[in-house]
């Protein structure tokens, strides 16, 4: 039992919450815990809920649907916006079939479906009506297992793709398929815009057509699509912004519209077996002749004992009399009239079954029937002909056919709606596609069984007395097709001007794509003003193609791309076998929706080819922007599984040996050390990391916290923190690891031992030069760094060690001029070599040029040397200049001996003065009179004791000539038994010791070389130098320091290298 609750509320995202919709106040949390026999877990109410908890708001769980009907009640009524407004609950045929068949069904089947089967031919066109239902049915049974699994919320297709597959691929399909709804909308426009004026209509044409010819015509046409087109789609929008409960109230009489259309037409195809309709065609040898320039199909008629001639005569000769001149063809071929639906039991599907492709402005002409024709003889009169007002081919009747087969979202953007969306999107999804494929199907049989090849190639039915082609098939009346087929576009038109904003509003509400976010805004009740704004716009942009023909191919590759993506997303989370994928719908499998992915893929090449290129170059740009402009999001999805099975797959191979020499590029560990407020203290060392690299190689960026993983913690996250934030300035991709122990020494070999993962680990560390090594509360940093040297040497790792760090470059310096110089004593591997080459990739090194120094001894022959070298870099493919220094052995100076004999005695001091701080402290408050004396040490002097002391600080230094170096002594003679406590004999022995030889020689070298180096390269913008190797025992570690300090003496920025004891250049390709 507990009494009070210490509930700061839950930070977790809805999505990755176990609670779906809760509400629930810290303090009603509090009382439901309360006497509830849980105080074993009162620690873990915060985080863990009980399962009493979860179950009821998993049961409790409503989500409101997304849709415009409840902005709509809402708005208009003020009590509904102070009450949880209950999102209406549909079930599978109202809330999945009928949508579905409404936006399936539509402006193809009514408009273009009978020119595609006289086009294609009854194969031809049933192979894409089956390629296209067959994409649609696969990506049906893709969108239902995403759809199952788990609850989606309203946002349809666009969250089950962006959930699935990332916000870079989500926010591009999205987009994608908020295109081709706009542009859909577009398209109903213009079918409607069709209808109107030339089957209902044609007298309200702005521009007239009568008289026009060939492309004029056309124009006119195009011309008057656009202007009536702009004033529908201003009208809709319209309708849309005031109020949307309109369209949806509409919405079944628009379905109705299209189901009794349907009807109508299978009536009139039954009608056709025992009473086809009287619909002739008059046809000018097997010539199609347009039925507006005549009334009477034939050339003379015979009226009491004279003969007349016709209209149609007139339309070819010059004159109406018999003896007049007329059109060669005219006079060389007789007038007949056909049937132009001979019903389904005359047998012209046999006529039907092939192709017949023809270019634009070809006559129309009827197989079978013989026509006299000279071909030499010029085209005349061809406006009295039914002419193809486009070049057909299979491709193109692809795209002109795939809007009619989309649609199959509409069920899960209502998901909101469902009572059990899980149960009703796959059901009714499924079945909406297999009802309109068999639609679909059975009409390409129909049309081809029933209507002759010549009206079914007629698009605008200018032969059958300017009817709609189908509407001559429909019973009672073609005017049943006619209204049915307009209102239904009308209502088509106006559904995609709903659900495209939506669709936009929940992208930009997403907040991945930053410049749409003003988007996601609308009126107050939530409609989204500006996203219908934006999307009029764009739907004007495909009403002033005004071709149904042009934009259909257009929304074809935006909805193929979106169906594309749902199957990759399905297949994706199959094959992954992510553990949260365990979809309700069982009746899937990665090869279907592979399968479906490739017929997406094909689909859109044969569609157009040049238009797939654009669709996808949109999709990548916006993929792309996303990646680096957008908002981080994880959602858990497919493509994050990918990257780790990719990971794990190429990390496997990784282990199984080193790498080649050619494949080698610096894996770097760049220690970096962190102040009291977890702030990163040396900024510039990430500056000189991400300027090597060129290499593209693997970056840790590592720290440590003195202290233990309980209570250290938040300190250890502050200062990942501050890493991960000056990586992201410095633009360092890699990762940060910030380790907790008990002393800096070992989190720093933790750090070299286990950074890194299998074969990807580092193989260089790169560390600052311990800046005050000489002072005493600096002292710990010099022990680290030599332990880092000797630690790396035993695991074979390169180190690179910057001195002068501060004086380095950042990133937006740029040198105008300079060298980088590499002075190469010895051969480690050739980093020497490789640094300067990556250094010059980046734009800060690249106007330096490089200069390479080496050292030739005694019994060296220079010139040979020289040579060799350059052969050596030539075939390096490395652009340098190289110059040999010549060192002559020299005698030791004074000098070099004093500064190691000051050096020793150091090393000396802090041997026999190695005392803890609380010790010193202790013997500073025990002493009550201290005696003090000061030893001044010149560059030519002695040192000598003036009494018996012990040094209190442990920081004497040997500094450079001419420096003085003061030592304070205390008088200690109380505490004799402390062997830590120098005594006066001590001292004296000290002060009368002799330098070590080997010392000696080596602060020589040391001096020496430093003496060349400086007179070299003073002004090198960097100097590259092998770096020493560490004392193998810990006496001499001091020493070594001094060793350092010589030898960099005088430099402005150095980098000591030591190799990894592995070639990484080879003179191979």
């Amino acid at each position: 039992m507990f009494n009070s609750c210490m509930f700061t509320g839950d930070a977790t995202s809805k999505e990755s919450s176990p609670f779906i919709n809760s509400s629930t106040s810290d303090v009603e949390k509090c009382q439901q815990y309360d006497g509830k026999n849980m105080a074993l877990f009162e620690e873990e109410m915060d985080t863990s809920p009980m399962v009493s908890s979860l179950l009821s708001s998993l049961a409790n769980y409503s989500n409101l649907t997304q849709g415009s009907k409840e902005h709509e009640e809402a708005e208009n009524n003020e009590e509904a916006r102070k009450k949880t407004v209950q999102a209406p609950r549909m079930g599978t045929i109202m809330g999945v079939y009928l949508p579905c068949m409404q936006n399936i069904l539509g402006v193809i089947l009514f408009l273009r479906m009978t020119w595609l089967v006289g086009i294609g031919g009854v194969l031809g066109t049933f192979t894409i009506v089956f390629m296209c239902c067959s994409t649609t049915m696969l990506t049906a049974i893709s969108m239902s297992a995403i759809a199952t699994n788990g609850v989606v919320p309203a946002g349809g297709s666009y969250y089950m793709i962006s959930r699935s597959l990332g916000p870079e691929f989500g926010g591009a399909v999205g987009i994608c398929f908020y295109l081709g709804t706009t542009f859909a909308g577009a398209m109903y426009i213009l079918g409607c815009i069709e209808i109107l004026l030339i089957y209902i209509v044609p007298a309200a044409a702005i521009f007239k057509m009568e008289g026009l010819e060939g492309a004029e015509a056309e124009a006119a046409l195009l011309n008057n699509m656009r202007v009536y087109g702009t004033i529908v789609l201003s009208f809709m929008a319209l309708v849309v912004f005031v109020g949307v409960k309109y369209v949806n109230k509409l919405a079944l009489v628009f379905l109705a519209c299209v189901i009794l259309s349907i009807l109508a037409v299978y009536a009139g195809v039954i009608k056709t077996s025992f009473d086809p309709p009287d619909f002739p065609v008059c046809v000018l040898g097997n010539r199609t002749l347009a039925s507006k320039g005549f009334d009477i199909c034939a050339k003379t008629i015979e009226r009491g004992n004279a003969t007349l001639t016709t209209k149609l005569w007139r339309a070819f000769c010059d004159s109406e009399f018999l003896n007049a001149t007329c059109d060669e063809y005219f006079t060389s071929n007789n007038v007949s009239q056909i049937q132009g639906i001979p019903g389904i039991t005359s047998g012209i599907l046999a006529e039907n079954l092939f192709s017949t492709f023809m270019e634009k402005n070809s006559i129309l002409e009827k197989r079978g029937i013989p026509a006299v024709l000279d071909p030499e003889a010029p085209e005349t009169n061809t406006n009295r002909y039914v002419l193809t007002d486009i070049t057909s081919f299979f491709t193109l009747l692809v795209g002109i056919y795939f809007p009619s087969v989309t649609g199959i979202m509409a069920g899960s953007n209502r998901s909101g709606d469902l009572q059990d969306a899980q149960k009703s999107i796959p059901i009714g999804t499924i079945l909406a596609i297999t009802t309109t494929s068999i639609i679909y199907m059975s009409s390409v049989i129909l049309f081809g069984a029933c209507v002759d090849g010549v009206v079914l190639r007629d698009k605008f039915g200018e032969g059958v007395d300017g009817n709609l082609v189908i509407g001559t098939l429909a019973w009672p009346s073609p005017w049943v097709i006619v209204f049915g087929s307009f209102f239904s576009t009308c209502g088509a038109g106006l559904q995609s001007l709903t659900g495209a904003p939506r669709l936009l509003q929940a992208i930009a509400r997403d907040g991945i794509i930053p410049f749409l976010r003003v988007f996601g805004h609308g009126k107050a009740n939530g409609e989204p003003t500006w996203a219908l704004l934006l999307t009029a716009c764009i739907c004007e942009s495909g009403i002033l193609i005004a071709s149904l023909d042009a934009v259909a191919p257009i929304l074809s590759m935006f909805f193929l791309m979106c169906y594309m993506f749902v199957n990759l997303a399905c297949a994706l989370q199959t094959l992954l076998r992510t553990p949260n994928w365990r979809p309700r719908f069982k009746f899937y499998h990665w090869a279907l929706s592979l399968l479906g992915m490739s017929l997406c893929l094909t689909l859109m090449f044969l569609c157009s080819w040049y238009y797939a290129i654009v669709a996808m170059v949109i999709a990548s740009c916006i993929y792309k922007y996303i990646e680096f402009c957008g908002a981080e999001k994880e959602w858990g999805d497919g493509i994050r599984g990918i990257s780790l099975s990719a990971a794990r797959y190429a990390l496997m191979r990784l282990e199984e040996g080193p790498p080649h020499t050619k494949n080698w590029r610096p894996q770097i560990l760049v220690l970096m050390s962190l102040d009291a407020e977890q702030n990163v203290e040396q900024p510039r060392l990430l500056s000189l990391t991400s300027q090597l690299k060129a290499g593209k190689g693997l970056t840790i960026v590592g720290a440590c916290v003195e202290g233990t993983y309980l209570n250290n913690q938040p300190q250890a996250q502050e200062g990942d923190q501050s890493l991960r934030k000056l990586m992201e300035v410095e633009k360092v991709k890699g990762f940060s690891q910030v380790v907790i122990s008990s002393n800096l020494r070992d989190a720093t070999s933790h750090l070299i031992q286990a950074g890194g993962l299998g074969g990807l680990r580092h193989n260089t560390v790169l560390v600052s030069y311990p800046k005050n090594w000489k002072q005493a509360e600096e002292h710990h940093r010099c022990r680290n760094f030599i332990e880092v040297v000797r630690e790396t040497t035993a695991a074979r790792l390169a180190l690179l060690v910057t001195k002068n760090i501060s004086a380095y470059p950042s990133n937006g310096e740029r040198f105008t001029e300079g060298h980088i110089d590499v002075w190469w004593i010895v051969h480690d591997g050739g980093m020497l070599m490789l640094l300067p080459f990556l250094l010059r990739q980046h734009k800060v090194w690249r106007k330096c040029k490089i200069r390479i120094f080496t050292v030739a001894q005694m019994d060296d022959n220079s010139i040979q040397m020289k040579k060799d070298l350059m052969t050596f870099l030539y075939h390096l493919r490395f652009d340098a200049e190289v110059e040999v220094v010549e060192m002559h052995e020299s005698d030791i100076s004074a000098y070099t001996y004093e500064k190691t004999l000051m050096m020793e005695q150091r090393s000396q001091i802090l041997k026999e003065m190695h005392l803890t701080k609380n010790e010193r402290e202790r013997e500073s408050v025990r002493l009550s009179r201290p005696r003090q004396v000061q030893l001044i040490q010149g560059k030519n002097a002695t040192p000598t004791p003036t009494s018996p002391t012990s040094p209190t600080s442990p920081t004497p230094a040997a500094m450079s000539p001419g420096e003085e170096v003061q030592m304070t002594w205390t008088d200690d003679t109380e505490k004799p038994n402390n062997p830590a406590v120098a005594n006066p004999e001590n001292i004296k022995d000290m002060f009368n010791m002799k330098p070590n030889q080997s010392n000696v020689r080596r602060m020589h070298h040391a001096q020496k070389l430093n003496e060349v180096i400086v007179k070299k390269s003073q002004e090198a913008k960097l100097v590259l130098l092998n770096m020493p190797g560490p004392p193998k025992n810990r006496t001499g570690e001091e020493n070594y320091m001094e060793f350092l300090e010589v030898l960099t003496e005088g430099l402005n920025r150095v980098l000591l290298v030591r190799g990894g004891g592995r070639e990484v250049i080879t003179i191979y390709s």
